[in-house]
């Protein structure tokens, strides 16, 4: 009996003790992330623009100010309290409002409040002044994607969509993470050159996001129908990681931003190499295409867009309904299909893929009509597609 009361007794240790051993080889399990998050991170990520540092030294000011202020008051409070307690002998004072002490309590905090406004309001300003900008983006929010268009300056005329990287998606899928970058990885970096001013346009297609990267200094709202701007200078090339900064749904989690600084050089080649992308990839929507080129461009945008949610295989999983054997995939009406892919389904995890190209959205339709056990041979053109949008 006695044993058994001392087992029980040391379970609370063992237990205490499995918990640090576990948490021990989890933080052993990654590393800092530079651009992102670190192990045990406690204080802002480290700053790799002028406005990120200008955020980061308000931040410190402001919580030394608020430690003084702390200090003075609450060690006049204590000191107070034990030098003049009644144990001691003392009785309070009876005296009524004192105007030296009333001015006092008034002007002080008031001075320090206008010293701490002027300091956040010259940050707040520089953070808002979107002018001279070398490089304008629009970053769109969708569920759960970001779509970039570059407005102006070099390489204005690019446009993508970015999400989750597919490998990411499936460890999540797995249950086994993995890297030090783990839902943090886009398949399709913001590309911007170091060294510019980069000013991002942000807006939302649905809901309302949030456009933020801790270690360029940018948080903005993006809110369906209206727009916002917000700006950074990246010191130094290198990957930087952010998320969307508001719960948007039920993938939020899997909604990074990647934004990816190159030298001016390289930008420059990049550039070059997407407009030549783009050239290659623009086609007419009056072609009248084969059902084997439809396949082989198809199976790209599905890889690209929709195995994240729907699997590679086609079998979707939990609410999201599987492409290979449905219905709607089946069906020789094909204006159902295209309205879905075009507008989505409200209240689901189906988004409006209207972003994408007739051809595409004409590609991918075929695509899944005859791949997986969907043997129907029907094929679908971009002119279909550019009925449906009318």
């Amino acid at each position: 009996m006695k044993k058994t009361i001392s087992l029980w007794r040391q379970l609370p240790q063992a237990g205490l003790a499995l918990g640090v051993m576990l948490m021990s080889q989890a933080a052993r399990a990654v590393n800092d992330l530079p651009g992102g998050p670190a192990v045990n991170q406690i204080d802002l990520s480290p700053p790799a623009s002028g406005i990120a540092d200008q955020i980061q030294s308000l931040h410190n000011i402001m919580l030394i100010i608020c430690l003084v202020i702390f200090v003075a008051v609450f060690g006049v409070m204590f000191y107070s309290i034990l030098r003049h307690r009644k144990s001691l002998g003392h009785k309070a004072a009876n005296f009524h409002e004192s105007v030296t002490v009333e001015i006092a309590w008034t002007v002080v905090p008031f001075i320090i409040v206008v010293f701490m406004g002027a300091l956040a309001t010259r940050t707040v300003v520089a953070m808002k002044d979107t002018t001279n900008a070398d490089l304008t983006i629009k970053a769109t929010g969708y569920q759960w994607k970001w779509g970039y268009d570059y407005l102006d300056g070099p390489g204005a005329g690019i446009n993508f969509l970015s999400m989750i990287d597919l490998k990411q998606r499936e460890m999540s899928n797995s249950g086994k993470p993995q890297g030090d970058d783990y839902l943090l990885k886009a398949d399709h970096p913001l590309v911007v050159p170091v060294d510019r001013k980069v000013r991002i346009i942000t807006t939302a297609g649905d809901v309302i996001h949030a456009f933020a990267v801790p270690s360029l200094g940018v948080q903005q709202d993006a809110i369906p129908g209206f727009v916002r701007d917000t700006w950074f200078r990246a010191d130094k090339v290198g990957m930087y990681y952010g998320q969307c900064d508001k719960l948007c749904g039920k993938e939020h989690a899997y909604m990074p931003i990647n934004v990816k600084v190159v030298s001016q050089a390289d930008y420059a080649a990049w550039v070059d190499q997407q407009m030549k992308a783009m050239a290659a990839a623009a086609d007419d929507p009056t072609k009248v295409w084969t059902l084997a080129d439809l396949e082989a461009r198809g199976e790209k945008v599905y890889n690209t867009n929709c195995a994240v949610c729907h699997r590679p295989d086609g079998k979707g999983g939990g609410p999201i309904k599987p492409l290979d054997g449905s219905p709607v995939v089946l069906d020789k009406n094909i204006t159902d299909q295209i309205n879905v892919v075009l507008n989505g389904r409200p209240g689901t995890a189906m988004p409006s893929w209207k972003s994408l190209s007739d051809t595409e959205i004409a590609a991918v339709i075929t695509f899944t009509k005859n791949h997986w056990s969907n043997n129907t041979g029907e094929i679908v053109q971009p002119a279909d597609v550019v009925a449906a949008r009318k």
